[in-house]
């Protein structure tokens, strides 16, 4: 029969054992070890077999074990004592509140992602953004930040992988029933669900429910457009993640930024909960979000101009890919549609405003798209990108919102990725680590890390050896599954169970499959890494994961390469790929591998975290120096693939960093993996994973992470919005009259005349350099403009190298040498490099309530050079 739509039946339990529902709806089991020993121990073989989701198990024990169970003094001490320390975990004070008690910390923060990788048994997740914004959520819980996460909730989540008898990928979209998931409606007071509605052109309306999910401490929402309220056509918004043409994506990120602050406001509304002081952006997706404050304070009051600052302040945006065909741009007539005067999804809000925000309206952009990223940006005052590289990949790729400035001066700051611990560290390791250092909280500092490295070395091997093994047991398990769908009979599949060996060196290789991140560079000299595979005395294995985006022909062909090569019956046992990669198999990989392999373009991987996973759990990494790898690498604790930056040929780049890999290998990786003392350990190689933990174990985690975006994002954003909300608005107000005044009188303000005073023989270093500027200012006040020295060294291409500025003050009772209105500026510089130097003079906007002095992407520089200036040799 086909047509079916599955549903659970629940078995209603004794009341003893009452709180087993309630462990099961927090999702805090999915990083509580004693949590999931408690269900494991319902029925181990039910456990096991609902693939460790204590929801799902619940549905399938029968009533007869938990009738026993509720008659089992033991078993319900246990269950009390883990019901208890829920219980302390949601309401003891953790590190937020003293933060917040030292400082006017924001009440709450909302934070909002079109994906959320939590557990396996959520699968609302397709790669590492998401994977990223649940560990986002779970440290916030553990740190007591008041976060309340805002996503979609996906009928069919992201794609399940197969592989045909060819190799080729396969996609199934099972169908996900909220009410066999982890989730509680939103409901009113008296009982009604709470539904969203946005209104869209034509008439039509598409309403949302709102699904809650407990996250520790933290509550995401999800709304859900596929109920029986809606139309056909909307029920279908959220059926698939990254799914559908331009309508389709477009009406999804109109629910999640629009609905989901009017979701926000519904749960604050409905809890009691604060409302948000900060609303972050993980993401160009989320982008409407800043529409919708916008209406908001609009419908308040405020003017268009005044609401977008009153929004910006409280605002963060965070930028993942350092691509441009990594942006959500849409059609431009397709946005303005849905903003038109008539039905709006924003009614109040003028059309052709909402259109400037996401235009690409600068040199190379494209005047048919809106950008989500642009508008992004422009609705937010704080801007980051998830690593120090990423950070300044991003700046050149923006720089045009900020024309007249410098890369290196355009306001976007980085925040460098983390992973949760608890989420990704193998048990045996936390143990290892509990027993030695009890006290989680050492671990945020080096102390904690070099405690650990004092376990006994064997007693550290034999924990590696131990995830390998279990990492062999899995992929065997998994490929064995993977070959049944392929067609192969059983009897034909003996010879998976010699597939890997526990005791081999063995690299890791997993992620999304897009050309960049090369998946087939390891393919690039087959006989050579045959031979590799295959040495008789120390051989190596391959274990490769990863999915194609289902419109990807290009990332399915690799997929294809890759997989009939691991087919080869020469190299298989030594080489595999396992299909359907997700938490539940990232989390075997980086337990059980000992080195983990990225080998992306540089520098195209935004930052990337599965290297940091393996390396909290005693792997190395042997990495092209991307993302948070150029960072942390330090020369001792793994390897950094030489890349050939600059080739133009990209065949030829290929071949030379495959080589590079080839050789790091050959003569590095595998020689110190088995070069074992008369104990039978690596000696040299366990040193390696010691200083791994030390220098990467305090930075990699997500708590550093969330503790950045608190004291370096989410306070500023917070002590913003509060300067421009205070007295009616007031802040908002004067900052959106001081812009236009100020854009207004821009085109007319000139830096006229700069000249060097008291300069007598050559420029020496030590001495000040005296400048005097004439700056016409076109009727603002002197106030309204911060006027600068440049001075650094001269570039062959006339530009100053990584140049200090000084201000200069003004002078208006002296006379300027300029038009009418000008004013003198004046300061000295000191001279602190030797050099082939020179200085320029540039005028800026100013004002108390600008985040950065780039904001309005205002600058006035001479028409020319400054001849006193260039050329200056300083002894």
């Amino acid at each position: 029969m086909k047509a079916i739509r599955r549903f659970t039946v629940r078995t209603v339990l004794p009341e003893a054992l009452a709180p087993l529902e309630r462990l099961a709806a927090n999702l805090r089991w999915a990083w509580h070890a004693p949590t999931r020993e408690v269900f494991a121990a319902v029925d181990p073989a039910v456990w096991r077999d609902c693939g460790h989701d204590p929801f799902r198990m619940l549905g399938e024990v029968d009533r007869e074990r938990f009738d026993r169970l509720g008659r089992d003094e033991d078993f319900l001490a246990r269950l009390r004592a883990a019901d208890d320390d829920l219980d302390t975990y949601l309401a003891e004070p953790r590190w937020y509140q003293d933060y917040a008690a030292r400082r006017p910390a924001p009440a709450a923060v909302a934070y909002f992602s079109a994906e959320y990788g939590l557990t396996a048994a959520l699968p609302q997740y397709s790669g590492g953004l998401g994977i990223l914004a649940g560990d986002h959520l779970k440290s916030a819980s553990d740190l007591g930040a008041p976060v309340i996460g805002v996503g979609l909730l996906y009928q069919h989540g992201y794609f399940t992988q197969a592989l045909s008898p060819e190799g080729w990928q396969l996609e199934d979209y099972p169908e996900v029933d909220p009410r066999s998931l982890p989730l509680t409606q939103l409901r009113a007071g008296d009982g009604t669900p709470v539904d969203i509605v946005l209104d869209l052109p034509g008439g039509r309306r598409l309403s949302a429910h709102v699904w809650v999910v407990r996250v520790g401490r933290v509550p995401l929402l999800l709304l859900d457009a596929g109920h029986e309220g809606n139309p056909a056509e909307m029920r279908g918004v959220t059926d698939r993640l990254y799914g559908g043409g331009n309508e389709h994506r477009l009406r999804q990120e109109l629910l999640l930024g629009v609905g989901g602050v009017r979701a926000v406001r519904a749960y604050c509304r409905v809890t009691g909960h604060p409302e948000p002081e900060v609303f972050h952006m993980n993401e160009g997706h989320a982008g409407f979000l800043g529409v919708e404050r916008v209406r908001e304070y609009i419908s308040a009051g405020l003017s268009f101009a005044e609401a977008v600052e009153a929004a910006r302040a409280g605002t963060v945006f965070t930028t993942h890919t350092p691509v441009p065909a990594g942006i959500d741009r849409f059609p431009r007539d397709l946005v303005e549609s849905h903003f038109g005067d008539g039905d709006s999804v924003a009614a109040g809000v003028p059309s052709h405003e909402v259109m400037a925000l996401g235009a690409e309206d600068f040199a190379g952009g494209d005047p048919g798209v809106f950008n989500m990223a642009v508008m992004g940006m422009r609705l937010a005052q704080r801007v980051n990108g998830v690593s120090r590289l990423h950070g300044a990949v991003s700046r050149g790729m923006f720089q045009g919102l900020w024309p007249g400035f410098d890369t290196a001066e355009v306001p976007i700051t980085s925040i460098t990725n983390g992973v949760h611990a608890r989420t990704w560290v193998a048990e045996e390791a936390q143990e290892l680590a509990h027993r030695i250092v009890p006290d989680t909280g050492e671990f945020s500092g080096v102390e904690g890390w070099e405690k650990v490295t004092g376990a006994a070395e064997a007693e550290l091997w034999e924990m590696r050896r131990t995830l390998r093994a279990r990492l062999v047991e899995d992929a065997r398990r998994r490929l064995r599954a993977s070959w049944r769908r392929r067609g192969a009979s059983e009897a034909e599949l003996g010879w998976v169970d010699d597939v890997l060996d526990p005791d081999v060196l063995t690299i890791g290789f997993a992620r999304r499959v897009p050309s960049y991140k090369r998946l087939t560079l390891m393919l690039r000299d087959r006989e050579r890494l045959a031979s590799l595979l295959l040495d008789p005395e120390r051989p190596l294995q391959i274990v490769i994961a990863g999915k194609a985006h289902p419109a990807d022909e290009g990332g399915k062909r690799l997929i294809q390469e890759i997989v009939r090569f691991t087919d080869d019956p020469r190299v298989r046992h030594r080489i595999v790929f396992l299909p359907d990669y997700d938490m539940d198999l990232a989390r075997s990989l980086v337990q059980g591998c000992d080195v983990w392999l990225n080998n992306p373009l540089r520098p195209l991987e935004a930052c990337g975290t599965s290297g940091m996973k393996a390396a909290l759990n005693g792997g190395l990494n042997l990495s092209v120096r991307d993302g948070w790898w150029d960072e942390w690498y330090d020369g001792s604790n793994g390897w950094a693939i030489p890349t050939a930056d600059g080739v133009e040929d990209p065949d030829r780049r290929d071949a030379l960093e495959a080589a590079a890999l080839y050789d790091l290998i050959e003569q590095q990786v595998v020689p110190l993996f088995y070069d074992h003392d008369d104990a039978g350990l690596p000696k040299r190689w366990l040193e390696m994973v010691k200083h791994t933990l030390v220098s990467l174990g305090p930075k990699v985690l997500a708590t550093r992470m969330v503790q950045d975006y608190v004291a370096l994002l989410y306070q500023g954003a917070a002590d913003s919005s509060r300067l421009l909300g205070a007295e009616d608005m007031r802040g908002a107000r004067e900052l959106a009259a001081w812009k236009q005044r100020v854009r207004g009188a821009w085109p007319g303000v000139r830096v006229e005349q700069v000249e060097v005073m008291g300069m007598e023989g050559p420029p020496l270093v030590g001495r000040d350099l005296v400048v005097r500027a004439s700056v016409a200012l076109n009727g603002l006040d002197p106030a309204d403009v911060r006027v600068e020295v440049a001075v650094g060294r001269v570039s062959e291409s006339e530009q100053l190298v990584d140049p200090e500025f000084a201000e200069l003050a003004p002078d208006p009772d002296a006379p300027a040498n300029g038009g009418p209105g000008a004013v003198r500026f004046t300061g000295a510089v000191p001279l602190e490099r030797a050099g082939n130097c020179g200085f320029t003079v540039r005028a800026l906007p100013r004002h108390p309530l600008l985040s950065d002095r780039a904001e309005l992407g205002l600058v006035a520089v001479p028409e020319a050079p400054a001849v006193a200036g260039d050329g200056m040799v300083l002894r």
